[in-house]
């Protein structure tokens, strides 16, 4: 061959490692509402700054007529390119390439850029879109699995990790981005579970379809296994490409940082009038949020999941800070099982990647109830617990109101770390409501009262004023600084500006026992 014909031939190479499955199966995607493998990575890199790597890798099985049938690339596309000129390693499975399915080749491109992005220091993010261990394979490709597995463990808290489940993704496949930080699924046309509506049939007699066993909008409101519902693939990728915009690099960066940023949606002075006059009266938690943080910068995880509880990324003055905060609009804010799981992993989340975190306090306590005793909510609420005591970075709280019982030590107070502790003129600290405080502490006086309903009006009223308020905390240094809710984004804006350059320590070990 001459050197013209060799370089004729890596431009067919080339120019069949582009074609995926073929035209036909490329058809058959798109009618699905998909989009291919490199369409993808299209829409999430930056212009032009895709590099691909073995692209030209194929299966090595021979057996049950696979060696005829051969693609470049094999049903994955992985390389690593740029998002907003920063660093990132990407890998796409490609489903019109025997579904997608994984083989020992197509894993070992997975690692490949996944052992690149930790020694490099640079996000993963993974498109998944996969019918599973190509069976033909046998234990090979389960091996295969287990070796990526492997990888998001070792690069979990070193870099980010970011899955967008674009397709199917069963069987073991699904362990992957369990693993990973976030989940992204896109709704009607993405599902995860361990086992298929088929065997869950045959097994349980249950009838139900994929959507029902293991949609995006399942895994988003009941599951939690997801963190991200987008509509439609577009949605998804861009949502990732805000994603990433909160996040550093690798867990030895410095926190993101924009050079603009806008006014808080939420006139400050707007703040002082938002919590009701009532106790037993709700508000939009998401209304202080948006006083505060920088005006359209605010992301939730996690928005359909354990709504009791918010969880987000904005961020305050261009830093980026995570957000947790009760939500007393569903379940008056209460902490459960569900919550405090939610609420753990953010947390656990915002120390490993070096963002600080804004606790926004309005908590009645734990829900009470023979289900969430029986199903654990002591182990739950400990992980909670454990995530605010472990974590190093940057802690900021805020009470605005209701902080009951062991639910005000597990929410970031002073006693586990908080660095600086702020409470509203109408935050409530203390070991249980009013009501219920009177009730047991005047228990003797209200059963000899010739009126006990007029003598309860007189000692809840007498008790709200001498002990629902923050200065009894406040006059033993719990509360850093009782303020104006006007005040509050000032004093958050100076209290990350102070503790810019915290640094603080756990003791030596291997790692700790968090209460799963």
């Amino acid at each position: 061959m001459s050197t013209v014909d060799k370089l004729n031939r890596l431009a067919a190479m080339r120019d069949e490692a582009q074609q995926g499955g073929g035209a036909k199966r490329l058809g058959q995607q798109h009618a699905r509402g998909k989009l291919s493998a490199r369409e993808r990575l299209d829409l999430l890199l930056d212009d032009g700054t895709f590099t691909e790597i073995d692209a030209f890798v194929t299966h090595r099985e021979m057996e049950f007529g696979l060696a005829e049938e051969k693609y470049l690339g094999d049903g994955v596309v992985s390389g690593f390119g740029r998002v907003d000129g920063r660093l990132v390693f990407v890998y796409s499975q490609d489903f019109t390439v025997f579904g997608g399915s994984l083989s020992e080749a197509h894993a070992e491109k997975i690692c490949k850029v996944m052992d690149l992005a930790v020694e490099n220091g640079a996000p993963i993010i993974g498109l998944t879109d996969s019918g599973g261990a190509r069976i033909q394979e046998g234990v090979v490709s389960l091996g295969g699995y287990a070796d990526i597995f492997l990888r998001n463990t070792l690069a979990s808290g070193v870099v980010p990790q970011i899955s967008v489940v674009m397709g199917p993704c069963a069987g073991g496949a699904v362990y992957s981005p369990a693993i990973t930080d976030f989940v992204v699924m896109v709704d009607g046309t993405s599902y995860m579970f361990v086992t298929g509506p088929g065997v869950v049939k045959t097994v349980t007699h249950e009838e139900i379809d994929f959507e029902g066993l293991g949609g995006a909008r399942i895994h988003n409101e009941k599951s939690g296994v997801a963190h991200f519902l987008s509509q439609g693939e577009p949605q998804a990728l861009e949502l990732v490409r805000q994603l990433l915009g909160y996040l550093p690099q690798n867990n030895l960066d410095t926190v993101a940082r924009r050079d603009a940023w806008s006014d808080p949606s939420l006139d400050a002075a707007g703040l002082d009038a938002l919590v009701p006059d009532s106790p037993k009266q709700s508000y939009d938690m998401h209304s202080v949020i948006g006083g505060i943080v920088d005006a359209d910068s605010f992301t939730e995880v996690h928005e359909h999941y354990a709504r009791n509880i918010i969880c987000g990324l904005a961020t305050v003055e261009g830093r980026s800070i995570g957000i947790v905060a009760q939500q007393p609009e569903v379940l008056a804010g209460v902490l459960d099982i569900d919550a405090s799981d939610k609420a753990a992993r953010f947390v656990r989340t915002c120390d490993c990647f070096n963002i600080p975190i804004l606790t926004l306090v309005d908590v009645p306590g734990f829900l009470p109830g023979v289900e969430q005793e029986h199903r654990g909510i002591i182990r739950h609420g400990a992980k909670l617990l454990y995530a605010y005591c472990e974590a190093t970075v940057p802690k900021v709280t805020v009470i605005t109101r209701k902080a009951y019982g062991g639910a005000y030590d597990v929410m970031s107070s002073k006693h586990v770390r908080g660095d600086m502790n702020y409470a509203w003129p109408t935050a409530e600290i203390a070991v249980m409501g009013v009501e219920g405080a009177v009730n047991i502490v005047f228990r003797d006086e209200l059963a000899g009262a010739d009126d006990p309903d007029e003598e309860r009006r007189r000692l809840v009223a007498e008790y709200e004023d001498r002990f629902a308020n923050p200065y009894i905390a406040a006059a033993r240094g719990y509360v850093d600084e009782v303020i104006l809710p006007s005040e509050t984004r000032a004093r958050i804006v100076g209290a990350f500006a102070m503790l810019e350059n915290k640094r603080q320590s756990v003791p030596p070990k291997k790692h700790g026992n968090i209460p799963l």
